[in-house]
């Protein structure tokens, strides 16, 4: 029985690329008691590899949240899979309005403490007793309320890129990090504000509407689907679009575009870009905006130094990254004193 990815992802991406099927990049999340997260882990990835489904999903005793790829061709049979699944039945999907071959190369399903690290206890408060969730327009009106306080739940290299007007985007790393700072922030206005969120596909406002209520905030609403959904609601409705800038996604096509503002720039050279990259050095791995000149002159490097090392034969980077002193350096979103232009 089949567990585990075979494939590497450069084996999956030729095969997606000879088969050329089209195929949808979608999200969902669902907060649930499961008993057995490893046995229902194990469920999905039989299911989900035999579909040829796609993507990361994390499976907790809390629930799910999944960021999935599948073909368009089989859309039905996996829909007609969640909703065989009891809390799962009718679960809205966050279907992406721009799609790619190429969004997810591997399916990985792993289980977690929490679907979404946010250091809370959830003993101490009803996660149940959630804030009033709105639709795009709702959204829009309530933005046009002189009483609204919209806050951006997610973090800031998703914000740079991207945000509703007047929204307050905290300049954090985590989702843990924001929740004690925006309270703090917005303490005077517990009662006399309507504090409206909002992130990219809902699951992070689902649990802070829930905190902040217990916290003492009397007025809370969340924008129901998050970016993902609103863009969606925007361009079938006609409504008037709020969202400046690209919605910041978690797979290969690191965002979406949602309006034709360019609100960030290139963190080495300071032009206008809204184009993350990692840094071509895997010992680095650095996600940060650069334009396409910075990218030629640095080979796709964020700093001198990573460009002459990612110039090494490959078993001399091998060699260079060895060691658990290495292993903090890996992955980092935005922050490093080589990039001149970060705001």
């Amino acid at each position: 029985m089949q567990l585990y990815n075979k494939l590497s992802a450069k084996e999956r991406e030729a095969l997606l690329e000879e088969a050329g099927e089209d195929r949808l990049t979608l999200s969902f999340y669902a907060y649930a008691k499961i008993g057995n997260p490893d046995l229902f882990r194990d469920h999905l990835f039989i299911a989900w590899d035999q579909m040829e489904v796609l993507g990361r999903i994390y499976v907790a005793h809390e629930g799910i949240n999944a960021q999935l790829s599948v073909p368009a061709e089989r859309f039905n049979e996996f829909k007609a899979f969640i909703d065989g699944i009891y809390f799962l039945e009718g679960v809205r999907l966050n279907i992406a309005i721009e799609h790619n071959l190429k969004s997810f190369l591997k399916l990985k399903v792993k289980v977690r403490d929490k679907i979404v690290a946010d250091g809370l206890n959830d003993e101490t408060f009803d996660v149940r007793n959630k804030g009033v969730h709105v639709d795009a327009k709702k959204f829009n009106d309530l933005l046009n309320d002189p009483n609204t306080v919209l806050v951006d739940m997610r973090n800031h290299y998703e914000s740079e890129i991207g945000h509703f007007q007047g929204a307050i985007t905290p300049d954090v790393d985590t989702f843990r990090d924001s929740l004690p700072i925006i309270e703090e922030d917005l303490a005077a206005h517990k009662e006399d504000k309507n504090l409206v969120m909002y992130c990219t596909g809902g699951i992070r406002c689902e649990k802070a509407s829930a905190y902040y209520k217990h916290r003492g905030f009397k007025n809370v609403y969340q924008l129901e689907g998050g970016i993902i959904e609103y863009a969606r609601q925007v361009e079938q409705q006609k409504l008037e679009n709020k969202f400046i800038g690209k919605n910041f996604v978690f797979d290969h096509r690191r965002a979406e575009r949602i309006s034709d503002e360019v609100i960030a720039k290139c963190h080495q050279c300071g032009k206008p870009c809204d184009t993350h990259v990692n840094c071509a050095n895997e010992a680095c791995h650095l996600l940060f905006i650069q334009c396409e000149e910075c990218a030629a002159k640095m080979d796709n490097c964020c700093s001198t130094k990573c460009k002459e090392i990612a110039a090494l034969p490959y078993e001399e980077q091998k060699a260079l990254r060895k060691g658990k002193h290495n292993s903090n350096k890996i992955f980092k979103k935005g922050r490093s004193e080589v990039l001149k232009y970060k705001s």
